[in-house]
């Protein structure tokens, strides 16, 4: 297992490093000018220079990508003399157009997303493997049918629109909720909860449906292998039979598809932040794509990288105390 372990992290940081040599090399060698954008519409050529300066870019390619790994681990200073900036660590370089760096602006707005993304899974993980394991129990019957059109009729609707008729029926209509706006779950847990319920079900029931269907044909796929005959055989009870026997070997794919969604969500729901206005990495993501901040397009690309890597590691590891047919 520790050889394992070893490899996997070894295998992460390659994939960080591609990931960032891949996107540094978009946002800092496509036609567009960093310095141009990061200075504006109204600045003269002798300003953009300065701007260049300041932000590394007249530094041959390979020191500027240097450079940014280095202010990764160890933090740097962004030009030099009386207009240098300095960048501490972890430093995924500085935001001209919020004149902050990108990690203090990141570090701020993911305790928004992290609240977003877990509460949203732990609903469509509730309703999504409810429904997926009953279909499977109750496979050709009627509320197998009911339950997978239903499904399949959720995973149809845009998050937007699921949004939209989520924030007309409970806000405007009934007025059973507030309309979102993001509340520190420190200061108070009651108002961050209800604020929060609207985005996490939009979430949860696009979610939910992709998990009822994997989870049924999972489970389906388990439940007619020889050891669960072998288990009923031995007179085990049916509840033991499907828990401890059917779900924990069934549930490998649905714990792949969790660590993805899961990681992905951690770096910003973009849609659904913007719909429901909330500061999380998606709304600062979505802002800098508006204004061309390339620096944060960097950092959210980066964190959703790592997001995505570390829960598919976190995945991997999982796969042996879920399924015991499985050996590192």
């Amino acid at each position: 297992m520790t050889l394992y372990v070893i490899r996997r992290l070894i295998g992460v940081t390659g994939v960080l490093l591609a990931v960032c040599a891949i996107t540094f090399t978009i946002f800092y060698l496509l036609p567009a000018d960093p310095a141009a954008a990061a200075c504006g519409k109204s600045c003269s050529t002798e300003r953009v220079e300065q701007v260049r300066h300041v932000m590394g870019l007249d530094l041959p390619v390979w020191r500027q990508f240097a450079d940014y790994l280095t202010g990764i681990f160890a933090g740097r200073d962004l030009g030099s003399g009386p207009h240098a900036v300095h960048c501490g660590f972890p430093c995924f370089g500085y935001s001209y157009e919020n004149s902050l760096p990108v990690w203090s602006l990141l570090t701020d707005r993911l305790p928004v997303s992290v609240s977003l993304a877990v509460g949203s899974a732990v609903l469509w993980l509730v309703l999504g493997l409810g429904a997926g394991v009953t279909a499977a129990l109750k496979k050709g019957s009627l509320a197998d049918r009911g339950l997978m059109v239903g499904a399949v009729a959720t995973a149809s609707l845009p998050v937007y629109f699921t949004a939209m008729v989520l924030i007309w029926g409970a806000v405007r209509i009934a007025g059973v909720l507030p309309y979102p706006s993001y509340v520190a779950l420190t200061r108070d847990p009651v108002h961050w909860a209800s604020n929060l319920l609207l985005p996490w079900i939009a979430l949860a029931l696009l979610y939910a449906a992709m998990y009822a269907r994997q989870s049924r044909s999972s489970m389906i796929e388990a439940m007619a292998q020889p050891y669960i005959r072998t288990a009923r055989a031995k007179g085990m009870p049916e509840r033991t039979v499907v828990l401890k026997h059917g779900l924990r070997s069934g549930m490998t794919p649905v714990l792949t598809l969790f660590g993805m969604d899961l990681g992905g969500l951690l770096a910003g729901a973009v849609i659904t932040e913007s719909i429901f206005g909330i500061p999380g990495v998606g709304q600062l993501f979505f802002d800098a794509l508006r204004r061309s901040d390339q620096p944060v397009i960097l950092g959210v690309t980066l964190l959703a990288a790592f997001f995505i890597v570390g829960a598919n590691l976190v995945v991997d590891l999982l796969y042996a105390v879920i399924d015991p047919r499985v050996r590192y």
